[in-house]
């Protein structure tokens, strides 16, 4: 596809690291898309589907570079401070640029203010699953297990989707399930595998890899509903009345970068995205698809912003 390179006066104001930032020359190098996650996170494997496809729309390579750490911060805080001429961007969740702001004191990039919104790409369901020696097989085992052994069990952690799904069951469910925060997902499912901690709200993708291959039992999705790619796992809902928590995955990049260069990504991810076996890649038959774009997109985080907020402050967790 030949993208619209139409340029604009963007060459007369002087932006912040990248005051020579023009549209009719991009891109002419590698793009790097940083990933806060770890290497085989629901994060990862989409932004490594949707990059390979980028670099033959793009004409330019793309590298994935992964800095998972401190819930999303170190790399939603390497892409902030990067310049924007839109050859480094963020592969953001719902985490990094919803509700991170609400779960520490001391944010180390400003949500809001650092990024430019460029695409929503899929959303996704996180799923509870548990070690296989506990003698529970559903969502009302667990609670009833919960509160007949207090201080038995532990959940493992390493994002605030993670951590707001075990806290909202907490909460709706009466369970006090305690939390074990790690520095990535896959060495937090491990541990669940190995019995170090008894349950986990992984996302989806990584929890069925897991199911599928005995390591770990599945009780159900976060959806409010079944999810048509695992129709075998309930609902909480359906034993949790209210309980819902849906997770995203979009593109962005420093908020300075060129409106036209804004739009070239967005066009650009739109057409990867309009191809199926892409999707497949980044989702693995298991998120879906759900892109959205540039001035609605940027409306949609501030909803989101709001709602993630106030299900952390409802679900009684304190800003570390």
């Amino acid at each position: 596809m030949k993208l619209n390179r139409r340029s604009t006066l963007v060459g007369a104001v002087a932006l912040p690291f990248a005051p020579a930032a023009r549209a009719e020359d991009y891109p002419t190098k590698p793009i790097k898309i940083i990933v806060p996650f770890a290497p085989g996170s629901a994060t990862d494997i989409a932004a490594r589907g949707l990059g390979a496809k980028l670099q033959g729309i793009l004409k330019q390579p793309v590298i994935v570079d992964d800095k998972p750490g401190a819930s999303g911060q170190l790399g939603a805080s390497a892409v902030a401070t990067s310049p924007a001429d839109g050859y480094t961007l963020l592969m953001g969740t719902n985490s990094t640029n919803a509700a991170n702001g609400a779960l520490f004191k001391n944010l180390s990039y400003d949500p809001d203010k650092d990024f430019a919104p460029i695409a929503r790409c899929v959303t996704g369901v996180n799923a509870v699953v548990i070690n296989n020696d506990l003698p529970i097989s559903s969502i009302a085992e667990l609670i009833d297990y919960a509160k007949k052994n207090p201080g038995k069990l532990n959940y493992s952690e390493a994002s605030s989707s993670q951590r707001l799904s075990a806290e909202i069951f907490n909460s709706l469910a009466g369970t006090r399930i305690e939390r074990v925060p790690y520095k990535s997902s896959p060495q937090a499912l491990g541990d669940v595998a190995s019995g170090q901690v008894q349950v986990m709200f992984p996302d989806l993708p990584q929890a069925m890899t897991q199911i599928q291959a005995g390591r770990v039992r599945g009780l159900g999705v976060t959806g409010p509903t079944r999810t048509t790619v695992a129709p075998d796992l309930p609902a909480i809902a359906e034993t949790v009345k209210g309980y819902s928590l849906v997770y995203w995955l979009a593109v962005f990049a420093p908020a300075a970068t060129p409106k036209p260069i804004q739009k070239m990504l967005f066009d650009a991810v739109a057409l990867a995205m309009k191809d199926t076996a892409t999707v497949q890649t980044m989702t693995q038959g298991r998120m879906e698809a759900a892109v959205i774009g540039l001035d609605e997109f940027a409306a949609y985080v501030k909803t989101e912003t709001k709602w993630w907020t106030e299900s952390i402050k409802a679900a009684g967790i304190e800003p570390e």
